[in-house]
């Protein structure tokens, strides 16, 4: 077996050789005759033309598979930067969406502050919900006593009332929204005057809407779109804070007071920053 691969490869050694000898033989006779005029040029000619032919046209394809090998790789390095240019792209896009999203809620609370000019106001952001809705029933702020927060505090957001804070510590505060089922908030319809109930019903969050319940209303004066806004006689809710506009309202069976529901102004499926309002309801009378 040894013997046959030896034979093989001297076989093969031989083969090489004469095959450049004849190459280079033809080489020469060619630069010899280049300047002659004889039947042997021409014959030299008729072997060495189609030889020089195969190798220009694998030269050739050699050439062109290198041109082709060298823009693809091109391709391959600019689909990268492309690539990464696409990427860089998304996250400074995504940034200014957010930008944009968190100058929108500044510029809300900026009215609000406003538009409550009157009350002392600290800004605070929202770390937690204390559930697993996609609603701001109760959740927690990044402030608390060391702030000057308190409970019974009334907490806004975006263009209205948010609710209230329940607990509070050193740097953190607990806050219970209006539509939570245990909230219950004294308002009144503003081009009325007339006191109601805002209920909180989280059946009702997908709808955005709070339930108005135990409107004095005889006169049934109370209509579609009327704004209610907190009343003065709540116990720990300010006076004339924004909570909403009817969006259904009806007379009760009792004929003596209606029922209804508030869309709310805020949108408590998505907080991000509040105003907490230090003025507590007793010591601002």
């Amino acid at each position: 077996m040894k013997k046959n691969t030896i034979e093989e490869h001297t076989k093969s050694k031989l083969i090489l050789f004469f095959l450049s000898l004849f190459c280079g033989i033809m080489i020469i006779a060619s630069f010899a005759l280049e300047f002659t005029n004889s039947p042997l040029k021409d014959a030299v000619g008729v072997v060495l033309t189609p030889i020089q032919s195969g190798i220009n046209q694998v030269g050739g394809w050699f050439s062109g598979k290198m041109d082709y090998f060298e823009d693809n790789l091109k391709l391959v390095a600019q689909n990268e930067e492309l690539k990464s240019q696409v990427d860089q792209l998304t996250v400074e896009n995504t940034q200014l969406l957010q930008d944009k999203d968190e100058l929108n809620s500044l510029r809300d609370l900026y009215e609000l502050d406003h538009k409550y000019e009157t009350y002392e106001k600290v800004g605070a952001r929202v770390i937690s919900k204390d559930d697993s809705s996609n609603w701001f029933s109760t959740f927690t702020i990044d402030k608390g006593t060391n702030d000057g927060l308190a409970v019974d505090m009334n907490v806004m957001s975006g263009a209205g009332l948010v609710g209230i804070i329940t607990d509070v510590g050193p740097n953190w505060a607990t806050v219970r929204s209006i539509i939570d089922d245990y909230s219950n908030v004294s308002a009144q319809i503003t081009e009325t005057e007339d006191t109601c109930i805002i209920a909180g019903d989280l059946s009702l969050t997908d709808e955005g809407t709070v339930r108005l319940v135990k409107l004095n209303d005889p006169n049934s004066k109370a209509k579609v779109g009327d704004t209610v806004v907190t009343s003065q006689i709540s116990d720990i809710f300010l006076p004339g804070i924004l909570i909403g506009y009817i969006s259904e309202i009806g007379v009760d069976s009792n004929n003596l007071t209606s029922s209804g529901l508030v869309s709310t102004v805020v949108d408590f499926k998505d907080i991000k920053e509040v105003l907490v309002i230090k003025n507590l309801k007793q010591k601002a009378e």
